[in-house]
């Protein structure tokens, strides 16, 4: 079939107060494979249920090819074999994307303070910025992070207050080793953040054996716990050690 001939119809939402992204994504990707798309706006709630009624879907869009009901987006990235994303997956993309960001941000503050990307503060500051963007994701959400934390740290265990405390303070020691100001209160917040988590890890994963999820990017997080938390704490108190014993 030539792509002058490759007809797709697409059933989506399109309301004053709901516009489908999904609708949306299934229109481009079918253009982008070469269709032409016979695009059906379902204005209203009664439209879109009068629709789903008389083809028996639970959901919208819907894409038709030839005559056959191929799905909603998803289906349709099946079906031109492409792959589709597992919400329940272990994904490390949004800590490698915080680390990325942090080494990106340490060197244009390098150029912009000195004029060169091999200044000696740059590992320094890469380390704290990634301490203060790991702290802001935990603030997103406060609620959901303590209730990942409270399953593995054995201080938060003892004392639930320190379960919400815990973002304030890696948020507030990453941005003072970033300014290089109030070393006597950043190194020792970071040393017992560190100690205690890096403990705290270990014992859950390495002796316990427990597979749980890892609260350093927030409490919806799908990162297994391990490695990377383990990383994070020791970053702390590495940072706490050196902000203690630098000039």
């Amino acid at each position: 079939m030539t792509a002058s001939h490759k007809r797709a119809v697409l059933y989506r939402m399109v309301m004053p107060e709901h516009l489908c992204p999904f609708g949306l994504k299934s229109r481009d990707l079918l253009k982008r494979e070469g269709y032409s798309v016979d695009d059906h706006w379902l204005r209203t709630r009664e439209q879109t249920d009068d629709f789903k009624r008389r083809e028996g879907v639970e959901t919208t869009p819907q894409a038709y090819i030839d005559g056959k009901r191929i799905g909603g987006y998803d289906d349709v990235r099946r079906f031109f074999g492409k792959p589709v994303v597992d919400p329940k997956a272990t994904r490390y993309r949004p800590v490698l994307a915080v680390f990325a960001v942090a080494l990106l941000i340490a060197l244009a503050c390098a150029y912009a303070a000195f004029g060169t990307l091999f200044s000696g503060r740059i590992i320094e500051w890469f380390l704290a910025m990634s301490m203060t963007l790991l702290g802001m994701l935990k603030l997103r959400d406060v609620e959901g992070f303590s209730n990942m934390f409270l399953g593995y740290d054995l201080l938060a265990q003892r004392v639930v207050p320190y379960a919400y405390t815990y973002p304030y303070g890696e948020t507030l020691a990453g941005l003072l080793m970033v300014a290089g100001a109030l070393t006597w209160l950043a190194a020792p917040v970071a040393l017992v953040l560190g100690t205690v988590g890096a403990v705290s890890v270990f014992k859950a994963v390495y002796i316990d054996k427990r597979e749980l999820k890892c609260a350093c990017v927030g409490g919806d997080s799908n990162v297994p716990l391990g490695f990377v938390s383990l990383t994070e704490n020791l970053v702390m108190v590495g940072m706490g050690v050196w902000m203690l014993l630098k000039p």
